[in-house]
């Protein structure tokens, strides 16, 4: 069994090569740019632990984890059109260094060639790897409406902002495990354990990704503390804060959402701590993460097989970056 840090290493070295043909350099330059942004690449890693929890590692594996990288970053060449990102991993977007057009074609051409390498996989479950590809390439796309949606709506309940999580962020951590438990050679309901598994992981960091924005030490975190708040940005902290505040919280926290005060952060942060939406946020990533984990107890195979996962999961919701 291998820990995520060495499948990584090992992942980085298969994809490091070009995925694209040489000309038109003014489409596949740009593509090549984008993913030489490099990241942590933890979905394609979760194929090939997804595949390795149940046997040795197929070399289809490698191809549906090259197709889920690829995909992934698609998503992401389009989000920072749709959001006007200047910065992705601190580089210059694709659509501010190459305008908005080629972006859109060096996303579309990245889809493209995720197929390519889909249509490599010689396993007799091919169709099942296509069709759960496709259900979440999709479920992806509404999750990114809803997100959009999201922002011109004034209020958002919890229960919505959970669903648009799941579809944009977790389904696909959970479809790249079951992908490769697939290629595995898992059961049905080793299937359906791990699926659950990554989803409730996925939402779990999203809400400890959306904590450590308020919350984080700006020194470890990386980024900017408080980013979502300067940009009112609905996060699980905002929207459980709005549900629970009394009359003169709320009327706080609908002043700092109309306006932009030097310290809007620190006023925000006094309400969300007043409100209790810092202590409410570790129970509710606990919860989540208590059922992936129970999910990943349930699969049945040997359990030093699902320390590597057991690792990554604790990684990923524990992290204080």
């Amino acid at each position: 069994m291998h820990a995520f840090e060495e499948l990584a290493k090992s992942f980085a070295e298969h994809f490091s090569h070009s995925h694209f043909p040489a000309e038109p350099s003014t489409l596949y330059g740009p593509a090549s740019y984008f993913l030489e942004l490099g990241g942590k690449r933890v979905r394609p890693v979760a194929v090939l632990m997804g595949n390795e929890l149940f046997d040795n590692i197929h070399p289809d594996a490698w191809q549906v984890a090259t197709a889920i990288e690829l995909f992934h970053n698609f998503t992401l060449i389009h989000d920072d059109i749709m959001d006007k990102a200047p910065l992705r991993r601190g580089m210059v977007t694709v659509h501010e260094k190459y305008g908005e057009p080629t972006a859109l074609l060096a996303g579309d051409v990245m889809l493209v060639v995720a197929y390519d390498y889909l249509n490599k996989v010689q396993s007799e479950h091919i169709h099942k790897i296509i069709h759960l590809f496709n259900r979440t390439a999709k479920e992806v796309c509404e999750g990114q409406q809803l997100d959009m949606d999201f922002e011109k709506q004034e209020t958002v309940s919890l229960d919505g902002y959970i669903r648009m999580i799941e579809l944009k962020t977790s389904v696909l951590l959970a479809a790249s495990m079951k992908l490769g438990a697939i290629l595995g050679g898992a059961g049905e309901g080793n299937q359906k354990h791990i699926y659950e598994f990554g989803r409730n992981l996925g939402i779990a960091f999203q809400v400890q990704d959306d904590y450590l924005d308020a919350f984080g030490d700006p020194a470890k975190f990386g980024k900017q503390v408080g980013g979502d708040i300067l940009a009112n940005k609905k996060t699980f902290l905002l929207i459980k804060a709005i549900e629970s505040a009394n009359e003169v919280q709320k009327a706080t926290i609908q002043d700092l959402l109309g306006s932009n005060p030097p310290d809007k952060v620190e006023r925000m942060l006094q309400v969300y701590r007043e409100i209790g939406v810092d202590r409410w946020a570790f129970e509710l990533k606990d919860k989540y993460f208590t059922t992936a984990m129970q999910h990943l107890e349930d699969i049945a195979v040997v359990s030093s097989r699902k320390e590597p996962l057991k690792r990554l999961a604790e990684f990923l919701v524990k992290r204080d970056y």
